[in-house]
């Protein structure tokens, strides 16, 4: 069954052991940010906060919340020891389901509200969550509701937020996301400021799909409704023509106005630097908070991996660029977005039918919804897990010519939060992709092949199978 909301996904957490309860008085500043990027690190139970400094008994923070695939396979109502694999094709199958909405009247996100010049962000226990940041992020981990002026579309999407006043916030507003095509090319362009409703401590499928790459023109809540197998209750905003989650812990309404900017940033971000300066960006201008008695604050800590933006990006992209590749007619066999490599990398598995088909699948995912985020692709033979890195790397040290099997297309888009890019095209946001082709060339003979020397590949069917069923007489722990 979906959870009704986080409390009940904290709880079911528990029962597998991923949550961790610290009862220990934690400090806003830094430390509660320390004690999460360690989780992160160590893929341990997400830490809950009971007591921050400062702060009323009651108010509390959870740190990583689907910082682990455990956790994420928890979320879909997954056995949490379910492979990626396993993940993957849940939500491509779910996704394609969509289920609108609910509409409620009363919600628990409605037991406290206030409005006009008793709005006050800091009532809640923003972190600082790294060294270095430009200030207090209130929002690491939650979803921002925008409407398109010109369609029905509303977009939910995981845009970070900065606390600038007691009723003011500041956020990474760029181009080329879905918030910044409403705003800077709708709103801001008709001189009209632009509405918003930003939703903490939701359910987590909520959080999950705001964070995906879920293409421009798609409502996400209605993908929600479609992984949560029924509809999301949703509730209409005080101040806003906007809806939101009915369970949410907080929410926060007001409104963007154009051409207002204020400093914002730097941030660790999910390439695992603080790579992208403090810049003027717009400004979130708050008029009501409502939230719930106790309420929960979620947080994300991004940095080195494992953190959430690891499983929830690159899940979400292999899902995409998996159904993007199969639509075009490619014989892929699966698709993988390592978290260590912060979301800049995917592998592809196919089958060869026809020489340099590398070239076309590699300018497939660059077309599809989630391209933007690709910077190398490594593609290999069906005969290799994608999901298995030895195979990977294997395939990638062995079977990629170093000149003909590399492919550097240069003037691509480029993705600010890895920082090997040079201050010259950072400016010009001249980017560089390359693909590796990992595959045996079709053209060759086939006493040319070699044949792989592996348990699976160099022995005889008969023997495999004495050798598998035997393992455990030999001494051997079972294998998974």
């Amino acid at each position: 069954m979906p959870f009704k909301d986080l409390r009940d996904f904290i709880a079911k957490c528990k029962e597998f052991g991923e949550v961790q309860f610290i009862e220990q008085e934690v400090d806003w500043n830094l430390e509660a940010g320390a004690i999460t990027r360690r989780c992160c690190e160590l893929s341990a139970a997400a830490p809950f906060f009971q007591k921050i400094k400062d702060y009323p008994e009651g108010y509390r923070i959870l740190g990583g919340p689907l910082a682990t695939f455990r956790r994420l396979a928890i979320a879909m109502d997954l056995d949490p020891d379910s492979s990626y694999r396993e993940i993957m094709e849940a939500y491509i199958e779910r996704s394609s389901k969509a289920i609108k909405p609910r509409l409620v009247k009363e919600g628990p996100c409605k037991e406290n509200i206030i409005v006009g010049n008793d709005v006050d962000l800091y009532k809640f226990p923003a972190p600082f969550v790294h060294d270095g940041d430009g200030g207090r992020y209130l929002g690491t981990f939650h979803i921002i509701a925008t409407k398109d002026p010109d369609s029905d579309w509303v977009n939910w999407g995981m845009y970070r937020l900065m606390v600038h006043t007691k009723n003011t916030l500041g956020g990474l507003v760029a181009p080329a996301q879905h918030i910044g095509m409403i705003f800077r090319n709708k709103y801001e362009a008709r001189n009209k400021p632009m509405e918003f409703a930003v939703a903490i401590g939701t359910e987590p499928i909520t959080a999950f799909v705001g964070g995906a790459g879920i293409p421009a023109g798609v409502s996400e809540v209605d993908i929600i409704g479609g992984i949560r197998g029924e509809p999301l209750d949703v509730i209409r905003c005080e101040t806003v023509d906007l809806e939101v989650p009915a369970t949410s812990e907080i929410v926060i309404e007001g409104e963007m106005k154009p051409h207002e900017r204020k400093m914002e940033g730097p941030f660790g971000e999910y390439g695992g630097y603080r790579s992208i300066p403090s810049l003027p960006r717009p400004v979130y201008t708050v008029k009501a908070i409502s939230h719930r008695n106790n309420p929960i604050l979620t947080m994300s800590n991004m940095g080195m991996p494992i953190d959430d933006a690891d499983v929830i990006q690159g899940m979400t992209m292999a899902a995409e660029i998996y159904m993007t590749l199969k639509k075009m007619g490619f014989p892929i066999t699966g698709v993988y977005v390592p978290p260590e490599g912060c979301c800049s990398t995917t592998v592809i598995s196919t089958k060869v039918p026809y020489a340099n088909i590398a070239s076309r699948i590699a300018s497939g995912v660059w077309a599809s919804a989630v391209g933007h985020f690709v910077v190398k692709i490594i593609i290999v033979d069906d005969d290799v897990d994608p999901t298995n890195m030895r195979e990977v790397f294997h395939a990638w040290g062995t079977k990629c010519h170093p000149i003909r099997g590399t492919t550097v297309i240069p003037q691509a888009v480029m993705t600010p939060a890895y920082p090997y890019y040079s201050p010259e095209e950072v400016k010009n946001n001249q980017g560089v992709n390359v693909y590796y082709d990992c595959t045996f060339p079709r053209r060759w003979p086939k006493e040319h092949i070699a044949v792989r020397s592996s348990f699976r590949d160099i022995y005889p069917k008969q023997i495999q199978e004495k050798v598998l069923a035997n393992w455990t007489k030999y001494g051997f722990r079972e294998q998974k």
